[in-house]
């Protein structure tokens, strides 16, 4: 999903796998970042869309937050 700046807006936490996609979206959304809780899941971004390991690791990295 392509984050935008009205989703960004709407979300109260931001889940990203690496560290490299929580400094892009403090680059591109410089505004509004000191506004949000951005969590790095520390899950490299090497696995195919909807792979389903990536699927439980995502599960399982998130659980505590819901």
């Amino acid at each position: 999903m392509k984050l935008t700046e009205k989703l960004l807006q709407w979300a109260d936490i931001v889940f990203v796998m690496e560290k490299k996609h929580k400094q892009r979206i403090q680059q591109k959304f410089p505004n509004l970042v000191n506004e949000k809780e951005i969590v790095v899941l520390d899950i490299p971004d090497e696995y195919q869309f909807m792979d389903e390991e990536l699927i439980m690791s995502l599960k399982t990295a998130v659980s505590p937050y819901l």
